[in-house]
């Protein structure tokens, strides 16, 4: 199929007006608009759609249609297309409209379809969109993969956007934890948090009210990301606040619970373990509210703080609240800690077990707490292996030694 030079060089100059239009950065309508305008007005092509893919399949350009194509649907068999061919009439509602389908692949991966046909289907000569098929295969590809970079571009824009604000509200979060943590020779804590996504909602607190008298607590917020890490700064301002004006862990932990309900509507819940400890009188007063319970190491012995109530946020008065209290004589080791660390995974998906945990607490009951932490992160470290871990971990290590006052 011969072509004149005119005809040469009206195609040539047409490619040259879309690769300037593409260079110049032109905005995605203004490709479409030359695009429509090279195939209808200047080849003669009389039907178009165009199908391109973001989240779903869309039309973004169609001229030439019949009434009762005039919002073309995509179609699910145009999947099966791979290559240039005639549309048949087993196709659908858009193969009474088009004869021709050229599809165009990223590697294996469809980006777009164009449909094409004439407005006169039963005319004898040859159609245009047959005529000047290989040009319009060449300039759809173009402005396809213009179109696609351009998508690209601005979803790497986005998330770049993205990554700078979780980078800044991961510093936010970390400017939420206490930073200066008690560490004298008779009474020392330490910390640590490593969330599984640039923020999270794992959440400790250590609050001095004075002296000798110290709120603390562990928190472990429903989901991951950005929303629970909402939630967890949210009840970090609601303790700090409620501790300036009491001291009672049931008022406390009532009112963590009304300001759960008020901010998630019963979306989301949280496991919340609230202590006090008094050094003076040598007691450790607390609520579990359906958290792993802490270990504590006393007496060479371990015992769990399990007592208290359910989880915050699942039911708008919480029943059978039981404070618990521990008086303690002998050094102690507090150790707290959220469902990340027991639900590491080795390779043969078996989860960390509290009795590797104690045994770790107890083989290193001498060191410090920054020193106990780091040993049962090594440890669910070496535990994972190759696996990543699945969840938020927050770790938080309390020991009281030397009991001289």
């Amino acid at each position: 199929m011969s072509q004149t030079k005119s005809e040469s060089d009206f195609k040539l100059n047409a490619l040259l007006e879309v690769t300037k239009a593409i260079n110049n950065n032109f905005p995605v309508s203004h490709l479409l608009e030359l695009y429509k305008d090279i195939l209808q007005n200047r080849l003669g092509v009389g039907r178009l759609v165009l199908f391109s893919y973001t989240h779903k399949w869309e039309c973004i350009l169609n001229y030439g249609l019949p009434n009762y194509a005039s919002e073309p649907e995509f179609e699910e068999n145009l999947l099966d297309i791979n290559e240039i061919e005639t549309i048949t009439y087993n196709r659908g509602e858009l193969s009474k409209s088009f004869e021709i389908v050229i599809p165009v692949y990223h590697k294996k991966s469809p980006l777009a379809f164009v449909l094409l046909g004439d407005v006169n289907p039963d005319k004898i000569e040859i159609s245009n969109a047959i005529k000047h098929l290989p040009y319009v295969q060449t300039l759809t590809n173009i402005i396809v993969v213009a179109i696609e970079n351009k998508k690209l571009f601005k979803e790497n824009i986005e998330k770049a956007q993205l990554n700078k604000e979780l980078e800044l509200a991961q510093s936010m979060q970390q400017m939420l934890f206490p930073h200066d943590l008690p560490n004298t020779d008779s009474f020392s804590v330490s910390a640590l948090y490593m969330p599984h996504q640039q923020v999270g909602g794992d959440y400790y607190d250590f609050i001095q009210l004075n002296n000798h008298e110290f709120i603390f607590c562990m928190a472990d917020v429903s989901g991951k990301g950005l929303s629970a890490a909402l939630l967890m700064s949210n009840l970090q301002a609601t303790l700090q606040s409620l501790s300036n004006y009491t001291h009672n862990l049931k008022d406390i932990i009532i009112e963590l619970n009304k300001r759960v309900i008020k901010n998630t509507n019963y979306e989301k819940f949280v496991s919340f373990f609230l202590g006090k400890i008094n050094t003076k009188s040598q007691q450790l007063t607390y609520i579990n509210a359906g958290h792993n319970a802490p270990l504590v190491y006393y007496d060479k012995k371990f015992i769990a703080l399990s007592k208290g109530t359910t989880l915050l946020g699942i039911q708008e008065n919480l029943r059978d609240i039981e404070v618990d209290i521990f008086n303690y004589a002998l050094d102690i080791t507090l150790f707290c800690y959220t469902d990340g660390l027991t639900d590491t995974i080795d390779v043969n998906k078996q989860s960390l077990s509290i009795e590797e945990i104690k045994a770790a607490i107890e083989n290193n009951s001498k060191l410090s707490p920054s020193e106990i932490n780091n040993s049962i992160l090594e440890l669910a470290t070496k535990f994972k292996g190759e696996n990543e871990f699945t969840d938020d971990i927050a770790l938080l290590t309390l020991k009281v030694t030397d009991l001289i006052f």
